[in-house]
């Protein structure tokens, strides 16, 4: 599984990044830019997700990674943000509610 830390997410540009955190979670604070598309119904709405390359993102790590392998193996090209939203607020950098 392709992963990247909250300090590579920072400097990234150009890279979608999705929040599959639940609707409750996404709304009290996510990082700038992320569009979400809960865990629980991301199988319902795999024609949103982007063209391309992308990032996934969640609290601390753990749904993202499961979501990112699921998504690899149907040949998605995508990458888990070790840490979540959770390291990225601890790292002091800034969030969109």
């Amino acid at each position: 599984m392709q992963t990247i830390t909250v300090h590579q997410l920072r400097e990234r540009s150009g890279t979608p990044l999705i929040d599959v955190r639940e609707t409750w979670e996404f709304e009290t604070g996510r990082v700038p830019g992320a569009v979400n598309l809960p865990m629980s119904t991301i199988g319902e709405h795999l024609d949103e997700l982007p063209d391309g390359a992308f990032d996934v993102i969640c609290k601390v790590g753990g749904r993202s990674g499961r979501v990112v392998e699921a998504l690899a193996a149907r040949g998605y090209d995508v990458t888990n943000v070790e840490g979540g939203t959770d390291e990225w607020i601890a790292a002091g950098y800034p969030v969109e509610a």
